[in-house]
Order: structure tokens, then sequence, then C-alpha cells
């Protein structure tokens, strides 16, 4: 057995996860670094460059989390209970349905973007010159998807067989190289082409490229416990029916997750751009929190898989609830210090009276229930590891239709103010957690008897 699959299925399970833990967080911190560096270095073009980037981001957020969160997973979950089972053979065939996987998914996202990406951010509120920067971006994003993809793809089948240090100092690699690349491209540096807001993901695609390159080379190799191997090459439907058990239903979650952005921005707007301002300070201060969580999650969908694939249910869970209390800890201290202390750092970025206190209402509102959307987010990516998504996306769906139904109702109908969609907002994500936590407690990985 491959040491690092013994590991998963014999040391204790919080030293465990600590230790695959620590080499994702820096490089999940770091990758949020650069899309932060990315805005600013686009802020230097102007408000309408910046609209163009705002007008795109739910559909790079939305390829970011189905190529690496649904199909990622779904790939990590795959391979982990393939090895937990003792079958490497398995394993093996598993990375070549990866990379079908892979390119499938681009080439699904360029034809939908084809047919729908002008007209999807138009409604968005794209025009002009705004509208054909953000559609720059766009086709250079999904005509280069295929490079995304395959990069994000190869990294799950790393994590999959619990190789947590090489994708994350990959990553750390990519953002070293994305950073510059973005500033002399978008800003015509040293004699090259200003390409404007679509030099950025010119980047984006070259430096997952690179990536692509040193992951291909290594899974080529006999490094690694799922060797690339032309022999294993094939297409089996039992293979594809294993890995889309988890990714079809986790592809829900990231369609309601912008969903649910995208209702509740429309219904903070309508109190007028202050109070949109306000609130898109608290919901970006919320993204520092993610890669701390993505690094548990990936973490567990590991664990968990290989564990449930060799029968220990009971050390599965056991991982889950360490992952769950380090997560809900770390949220509940980074949301309490923001509802604090809101004068430190929401005068960092606007100092619009009205801006402010909207910032100021839903970090204290929605902060406290951090630790509620740190423990739904990690038992999202355990369960993608237990290979059931049932309660993680019925909890999602119970969130959303809450949420955004619920906010529009006391909003419209009932004649409240903005604070009422962020109460919402915070109860849902109790109501979100506390569902999937309830039927993880009562067996919902155990099989059924």
């Amino acid at each position: 057995m491959d040491p690092r699959t013994e590991a998963l299925l014999t040391k204790q399970p919080l030293p465990l996860l600590l230790g695959l833990t620590a080499p994702n967080t820096a490089a999940f911190a770091i990758q949020a670094g650069v899309n932060l560096t990315e805005v600013w270095i686009i802020s230097r073009l102007g408000t309408e460059a910046l609209a163009a980037i705002a007008l795109v981001f739910p559909l790079l957020m939305l390829t970011q989390t189905m190529s690496g969160g649904a199909l990622g997973g779904a790939i990590s979950s795959a391979i982990a209970r393939a090895l937990g089972n003792g079958d490497t053979d398995r394993a093996e065939k598993l990375v070549w349905h990866a990379i079908f996987g892979g390119a499938i998914g681009a080439f699904a996202f360029l034809i939908i973007f084809s047919l729908f990406g002008r007209s999807f951010l138009t409604f968005l509120g794209g025009d002009g010159a705004i509208l054909e920067a953000a559609m720059s971006y766009c086709w250079v994003l999904f005509i280069g998807g295929i490079t995304l993809w395959i990069s994000t793809v190869f990294g799950s089948v790393f994590r999959g067989a619990g190789d947590m240090g090489f994708p994350a100092k990959l990553m750390i690699m990519s953002a070293v190289i994305q950073v510059p690349t973005t500033a002399i491209l978008v800003l015509g540096l040293f004699g090259m082409p200003q390409l404007g807001v679509a030099g950025a993901a010119v980047s984006s695609v070259l430096s997952a490229f690179i990536m692509g390159l040193f992951l291909w080379a290594r899974l080529a190799s006999t490094k690694t416990a799922t060797p690339l191997r032309r022999a294993q090459f094939g297409w089996q439907p039992n293979l594809v029916t294993e890995i889309l058990k988890v990714a079809r239903p986790a592809s829900i979650n990231p369609l309601m997750t912008v969903g649910t952005i995208l209702g509740l921005t429309a219904l903070v707007g309508s109190f007028g751009p202050e109070a949109l301002a306000g609130y898109g300070i608290g919901t970006r201060i919320e993204f520092l929190m993610l890669p701390i969580i993505f690094a548990f999650g990936t973490a567990l969908t590991t664990i968990v898989g290989t564990n449930i694939g060799a029968g220990n249910y009971d050390r599965a869970e056991s991982a889950a609830w360490y992952g769950v209390a380090s997560v809900a800890v770390l949220c509940g201290v980074a949301g309490g210090l923001l509802a604090l202390f809101p004068q430190a750092w929401i005068p960092i970025f606007t100092d619009n009276a009205i801006a402010y206190e909207t910032a100021k209402s839903y970090i204290q509102i929605v902060g406290p229930a951090y630790p509620f959307l740190g423990m739904g987010l990690i038992l999202y990516f355990a369960s993608q590891g237990a290979g059931i998504m049932t309660w993680p996306i019925r909890a999602m769906m119970a969130r959303f239709v809450l949420s955004v139904g619920g906010a529009a109702a006391l909003v419209h109908y009932a004649g409240y103010g903005v604070e009422a969609i962020f109460a919402v907002s915070s109860v849902a994500l109790v109501i979100y957690a506390s569902l999937i936590v309830t039927a993880i407690y009562r067996g919902a990985w155990r099989p059924k008897t």
C-alpha cells in the first residue's frame, strides 16, 4: 500500500487533517491574494475596466467552482475511495477519466458561452465599452479554458491520492508567474501590447498551461500512487458513473451559490448604489475566509473518501467532526473580530457614510453566523469524499430559497430595510449547516441496513 494511503487509514485524525491542510492553506491564500492583486492592476485602467471585471466575476467563479469543486472534488473522492479499497488499477483508470471530464467540461462551457454569453452579460447590466471589454475577457477565458480545467483536475488527482504538497507548490509557482504577467499584459509594460481587461484572462490561461505541464510530467513518471499509464487508457461507463454520482449533484452547489449572490445583490441594489457598495465590501471580506475553508475541505475529501472506501465509517465521521470544529472556531474568531471592530477595516475601502453603515450592518448581523458558513461548506467537501451529496444539496437549496425568497418577501411586501436581508441571510446559514450536521450525525454516509 502507498505510504500516503496507509497514513490516511491509520494516523490520528486531527494531526493528519492539520498536516494535509497546511500546504493547501498557503496555496489557496496566495491564490486569493492573486485575485485581489489582479483587480488592483485592472483598476489602473479606470472604472469601466473595473465594471467589466465585476460583470465577468460570476462566470469566472462558476468556472472555478465547477472545475475545482464539483468535478475536481468528485475525482479526488473517486480516487481516494479506490485507493482506500486497495484497488490501484481502478485509481489509475480514473486518472484518464479525469482528463476526459476536464476536456468535456471546458468544451461545454465554451459552447454555452457562445450561445448565451452576450445575453447574460447584458442582463447583468453590461453595455457599450464595458460589455465589449467583458466579452473579450470571457472569449479568452473560455477558448483557453481547457488549460484551466485540465490543470485543475490534475491537481485533484494528486489530492485524491493524499499528495497535497505538490499541487500546492505549483499553485504558488503559478501565482508568482501570474501576477507580473497580468501587469505586463493588462497595462502593456516593457513594450508589450496593452491587452486591457483581456490581458488578465490571457495571464490566467498561460499560468494554468504551465502548471498543467508540470502536473502532467509528474503523473507520467512513477513518483505518484496514480501514474498516468497508456495501458489504462480507455472509456469505462462504470467509472464515468462513479465520478458523475458526485459531480452531478455537486454542480448544483455553485449554481445555487451564484444564484444566491445575484439575488441578494439585486435586492440590496434596490436601496441605492451606496448600499450596494457597502454590501460589496462586506461580501468581499467574507472571501478572505474561503481559502482556509477550502484547505480543510479538500483535505477532508481525501481523508473521508479513503476511509469510506476501506469501510472505516467511524474514522471518516470522526475526521469530519474535527474539521467542523476547526473551521467553526476559525470562522467564528474572524467573524467576531470583524463585527466588533468595523472601524478598523471598513474605512480602508470607503469614506461614504451610507456605504460604511451598510457594510457595518452586514458584518455585525452576518458575521456571527460565519461559523455555520464554514461548517456547511466543510461538510459539503467531506460529503464529496463519502460520495453522498444528497443532504448538502438539499441544505443549499433551502439556504437559497430562504435567503433570497425570504429577503425578497420582507423587502417588497413587508417594507423592511436592508438589515432584514442580512438577518434572513444569517438565519439561512444556521439552517444550512444544521441540516447537513444532523444528516451526517444520523448516519447519512453509512450503508442502508
